[in-house]
């Protein structure tokens, strides 16, 4: 699962101004989960992360590379949550480790949306969190309450890593969050929309795609992603390209 190295070190790019926290994965470290949707009211609310008019974006990319993701850590580039005044700019990237998938590209597509979609099983108390796929952001509504009682990016993050490990395939997940200002939060959902874009055309690979690459829909990802063209080919006409 080599297609979204490139993506991991275009997202290590943008990030490597600045230096993280880090902390160790440990189960225990999880924050109470309610295990359904909470809603959190905004008199309730100490403040949003990834607001509207605020940099959001919330991506995960897969390697089967150890050299890229290699340990169960959490990592944070700017505020914690107790440190956090008022609404901030906020992105969650996920970077996962997986083994061998077997199968075809349809059957590899369900497992890593399978796999991705342990996000939206994820309810931590008095943490309220909003999806936008469609614009690849990510609001976060944090409620007093929870900063009362400490809740930290370091328990958040647990909680998402114990999501993701109950699938046997993931070996490793590393959580970032950044609510830092001065970072290309707009490249980050730019890398959001291919990582997708990835995603999406392992469904499209076994259906005839044209093996002529000036007619062919998926020419721009090909051309820009790392072994996406070389997995055209193993199932197209080689010739043509």
């Amino acid at each position: 699962m080599e297609l979204y190295n490139s993506l991991i070190k275009e997202s290590n790019s943008l990030l490597e101004k600045g230096r993280p926290r880090v902390w160790e994965y440990r189960p225990g470290d999880a924050w109470k989960d309610i295990g359904s949707s909470e809603l959190v009211l905004q008199k309730d609310a100490a403040y949003e992360l990834g607001a509207m008019g605020k940099g959001s974006a919330n991506y995960v990319l897969f390697t089967s590379s150890p050299e890229l993701v290699d340990k169960d850590q959490i990592l944070l580039y700017g505020a914690d949550l107790g440190e956090i005044k008022g609404e901030v700019d906020f992105a969650r990237i996920v970077l996962l480790r997986v083994g061998l998938i077997d199968g075809d590209d349809e059957a590899v597509y369900r497992t890593l949306k399978d796999i991705e979609f342990a996000k939206y099983h994820v309810y931590p108390e008095g943490y309220m969190v909003r999806m936008s796929p469609e614009s690849y952001r990510e609001q976060v509504r944090v409620s007093k309450q929870a900063l009362k009682k400490g809740v930290s990016f370091k328990n958040i993050g647990a909680n998402y890593i114990t999501a993701y490990k109950k699938d046997p395939n993931v070996l490793n997940a590393t959580v970032i969050f950044v609510t830092a200002p001065g970072y290309d939060y707009g490249a980050m959902k730019k890398l959001a929309k291919k990582a997708n874009d990835v995603t999406g055309t392992l469904t499209h690979i076994l259906e005839g795609l044209p093996t002529d690459c000036s007619v062919c829909a998926l020419k721009d990802i090909c051309d820009e992603v790392e072994g996406m063209k070389e997995l055209h080919f193993g199932v197209g006409d080689k010739g043509k390209h």
